[in-house]
C-alpha cells in the first residue's frame, strides 16, 4: 500500500509549481480521474494562468483532495512527473534502457559528472599484494574481450577513496567482484554496485566465502596458481564477451 507522505506531497508541490502548465493538469486529470476536483477548484487553473502568488496553496489543497481519495493517486503524479519533467535535484539510474526509472541523492556520496562508459570494467578486490596476480589476470580478460578495467587503487581524483569508488562502479558498464576472503568492503561495494543496477560478476578462490543473498548468481570460482589464473582469464573474458553482446 502506498502510504499518505507529507513529504512527498510537499516535493510534489514544488515540482508542480516549478513546470506545470494547463494541459498537465487536463492529462493528470485524466490519469488519475480527479478531472472534477481540478476543474472544481475555483482558482487553480486561474491562479496559473495569471501567476498569482496563491497558486502554490491552491496546488497544495488539490493534491490533499486528490490523496484523501486514494493515496495511490500521489504515485501516478510522482510518476507523471518523473516521466515528462525529471526532477534536476535527483539522478535517474535504471539497469536496462527500458526498465522502470528510479531516483537517488546519496548523502554520503557526490554523484559523478558524466554517464556509463560502455567499455569500462570496475574491479571490487581486497587490496592487498595477494591479489595482484589475480588482477592482472582480469585486466587480461578485459583486454582480451574488448574492455579496459579499472580499480580505485588506479585512480586518485577524490580526497576519500569511497568517493572514488563509488565513482568508479557509478561509470562502469559491469563490475567484476573478488569475493574471496570474505572482505567487508567488498561486499559493501556489491551492494552499491546491485544498488545502481550494474551487471555484478562473482568471482572467488572458494565458494563458501560468496554470500548466500548472492548463492543464485553464478561464480567462476579459481585457484590461486598459474593454471587457475589463465583458466580465470579465459572463462572471464567468454563472461565478458556474452556482456558486450
Amino acid at each position: 500500500m502506498y502510504e499518505f507522505d507529507g513529504k512527498l506531497l510537499l516535493e510534489l508541490k514544488r515540482r508542480i509549481v516549478e513546470d506545470f502548465n494547463h494541459s498537465d493538469w487536463e492529462e493528470l486529470g485524466l490519469l488519475t480521474n480527479c478531472n472534477n476536483l481540478i476543474d472544481g477548484h475555483a482558482r487553480l487553473k486561474k491562479s496559473l494562468y495569471f501567476g498569482d502568488e496563491d497558486y502554490t496553496g491552491n496546488v497544495i489543497t488539490v493534491l490533499k483532495q486528490m490523496a484523501n481519495r486514494d493515496t495511490l493517486i500521489l504515485k501516478i503524479v510522482e510518476d507523471y512527473l518523473n516521466e515528462n519533467y525529471p526532477d534536476d535535484n535527483a539522478t535517474y539510474i535504471s539497469a536496462k534502457p527500458s526498465a522502470k526509472k528510479i531516483t537517488f541523492a546519496p548523502s554520503v556520496f557526490e554523484i559523478p559528472d558524466g554517464s556509463q562508459e560502455e567499455d569500462l570494467i570496475a574491479v571490487m578486490m581486497p587490496f592487498s599484494a595477494g591479489f595482484n596476480p589475480v588482477y592482472e589476470s582480469i585486466k587480461q580478460a578485459c583486454t582480451n574481450s574488448g574492455f579496459r578495467c579499472l580499480r580505485a587503487d588506479d585512480i586518485w581524483e577524490e580526497s576519500t577513496i569511497m568517493q572514488d569508488i563509488f565513482s568508479l562502479i557509478y561509470r562502469a558498464k559491469s563490475v567484476v567482484v573478488d569475493f574471496s576472503g570474505k572482505n567487508p568492503n567488498v561486499m559493501y561495494e556489491t551492494g552499491i554496485a546491485h544498488t545502481l543496477g550494474k551487471v555484478v560478476i562473482p568471482v572467488t578462490q572458494n565458494i563458501a566465502d560468496i554470500p548466500s543473498d548472492m548463492g543464485h548468481h553464478r561464480a567462476l570460482c579459481y585457484l590461486h596458481n598459474n593454471e587457475g589464473l589463465s583458466e580465470l582469464t579465459n572463462k572471464l573474458a567468454a563472461k565478458l564477451r556474452s556482456i558486450r553482446a
